[in-house]
């Protein structure tokens, strides 16, 4: 089939190299910057240096899929593929846009006469070797149609249509916010085994827990990875980023009664990576002083004066 896809980050340039490889799809592979497109081109695709230039090279129905971050970017590119657009295109949001906003464009887009649909994609920069689930939702003609692509870029039986308009976003942002609790356990896990009187070998526990027991898992093979890099993770900030899914997962269960803990919980343990020095635990020892006497660790006036 013939696809276009805008945006060629770390997902977005595999999937048009994976695709565009597999010898099976014409792909034109579109970015703001020349490099990566000139890299597209290396692996078989068309290149694109401009969204007119994008849309032109694409034979109608268009599929246009689009690859960048969740927020105004997005916004601001899809709003203008719709513009160049004619009725009957397919334009495909595959970042992880915020499914109420998927619903939302895709209102929009079915009112000017053209197919919309939100792909949730997991697979992260191994996706080129082992593939991309895939889910989908939105309209089911359209899915249909971009059906052959979705063969190609998934793993065997790794994708699927999940149902109407923001349903594919939907479902990667409660994946996305079971991955924040099973970091968090395994996270937890490690540091009670680092941390034990024990002088324990973290990869070999990790390759070892792989073999058949009841953790195993590929984000476990990922752990005996690091550990094999860096033993302890001497070299890396315990500082841990969120890019707005486990927040939602969040926001989503409150709405809707759902007691989860666990995510929560794995979500506030990143947002306490991120301080120095928290002030919630100045309060408790303060509080601790000040009601049974226990003593306090004065700060020191260097970091006083930083923070000053």
């Amino acid at each position: 089939m013939n696809l276009g896809i805008y945006g060629l980050g770390r997902m977005g340039a595999n999937m048009v190299r994976r695709l565009a490889e597999s010898g099976e799809h014409r792909v034109v592979a579109g970015n703001r910057s020349p490099e990566p497109v000139e890299e597209a081109i290396g692996h078989g695709a068309e290149g694109a240096y401009s969204l007119e230039e994008f849309v032109e090279k694409l034979e109608k129905p268009r599929v246009l899929w689009c690859m960048l971050p969740a927020g105004e970017i997005t916004d601001k590119v899809l709003g203008q593929l719709a513009d160049l657009a004619d009725e009957g295109d397919i334009i495909v949001d595959g970042g992880n846009s915020y499914f109420r906003d998927s619903v939302a464009r895709a209102r929009e887009m079915e009112a000017r006469g053209l197919r919309y649909l939100d792909a949730g994609i997991s697979g992260g920069v191994w996706g080129y070797e082992v593939g991309y689930c895939t889910m989908v939702g939105g309209d089911r003609g359209a899915f249909e149609h971009v059906e052959p692509a979705l063969e190609t870029l998934a793993p065997p039986e790794g994708y699927a249509y999940i149902g109407e308009a923001g349903a594919g976003h939907f479902t990667k942002m409660i994946h996305n916010g079971i991955e924040y609790g099973m970091l968090q356990a395994y996270a937890e896990g490690f540091e009670i085994l680092q941390k034990s009187r024990y002088d324990v070998d973290l990869r070999a526990v990790s390759h070892l827990w792989n073999q058949g027991s009841v953790v195993r898992s590929w984000v476990l093979e990922l752990a005996e990875r690091a550990f094999e890099k860096d033993g302890n993770l001497e070299s890396i900030a315990g500082y841990v980023e969120d890019s707005g899914e486990g927040r939602w997962t969040v926001m989503e269960a409150i709405n809707e009664d759902v007691p989860a803990s666990t995510i929560a919980g794995s979500l506030f343990a990143r947002f306490a990576s991120r301080q120095e020095e928290s002030f919630s635990a100045k309060v408790i020892s303060a509080l601790r002083n000040e009601f049974g006497g226990h003593a306090v660790r004065e700060a020191s006036t260097k970091g006083y004066e930083e923070q000053q």
